[in-house]
């Protein structure tokens, strides 16, 4: 069961926030939209698939989807809430097929307070979309592959985000059934960032969704998300963000929950 809902509606973009509670791996039946649409996820993960192309939709990888092209969704993951900005025309998105975005740290906080403005159709709402969108569209990470080699990408996405295996490369590598060099330099490739840097990325993602809960225990926090210590979970989230995790949560609590 999909329910959506406006958060922000002018002439020139509609915000929606969608909550998914299906659970299935088949396919659905395709689906279109009449504008420019850019979809990011605030919690759990599906599959897009448009025009063959098959990509995995979580907290730190967006889609872009021109108008009038064909996607089906997936759900093997269980449900998820995801943020739809959907543009008229296709002035974003003419010459271009539907393309994942990569989402690091500061695209994803400025999604999260987006939703915390309240429905602002004036400056401070267009202010807010405009710069997430200028997030969201700059330069991505080079596409271009040999054939097989992005579900290497993919699978090892999945890995991290289901925290298979927790251990090393090497665990990783050993899981997917490829060698660690090979692995490190396809992820590379295809997403942009070392395996490392993205498992970190994950790591803050999770950060972020607790912090904006209401969690306040940072240390409790650091030790569940696997950091060795607030330290190195006050470093990594400053490296990734900008921002220490005392920061974010005085950010977050700034505003006023959509």
């Amino acid at each position: 069961m999909r329910v959506t809902r406006r958060v922000l509606a002018t002439p020139h973009f509609v915000v929606r926030v969608v909550d998914c509670t299906d659970d299935h791996a088949r396919w659905s039946a395709p689906e279109t939209t009449s504008g420019t649409q850019l979809v990011l996820v605030r919690r759990g993960r599906f599959r897009v698939d448009s025009r063959g192309r098959r990509v995995v939709i979580d907290p730190t990888t967006g889609y872009l989807h021109p108008p009038g092209h064909e996607t089906r969704f997936a759900h093997p993951a269980g449900g998820d809430t995801c943020t739809s900005i959907t543009l008229p025309g296709n002035t974003l998105t003419e010459g271009v097929d539907a393309a994942p975005v990569h989402v690091d740290a500061r695209l994803e906080l400025a999604h999260r307070t987006l939703l915390r403005t309240g429905a602002d159709p004036g400056f401070a709402g267009a202010e807010a979309v405009v710069g997430l969108l200028r997030l969201a569209l700059r330069r991505r990470p080079d596409e271009t592959s040999a054939p097989g080699r992005h579900d290497l990408a993919d699978r090892t996405r999945e890995a991290l985000l289901a925290d298979e295996p927790a251990g090393s490369l090497v665990a990783l590598a050993r899981l997917l059934d490829v060698s660690p060099s090979h692995l490190s330099r396809t992820f590379r490739h295809h997403v942009g960032m070392t395996v490392s840097r993205y498992r970190n990325r994950v790591r803050i993602s999770r950060a972020l969704q607790r912090i904006e809960e209401g969690e306040t225990d940072l240390a409790a926090l650091a030790f569940t998300l696997g950091f060795s210590d607030q330290a190195h979970f006050t470093r990594t989230m400053r490296r990734e963000l900008g921002h220490t995790p005392g920061n974010v949560r005085a950010l977050l609590a700034a505003s006023t929950l959509d």
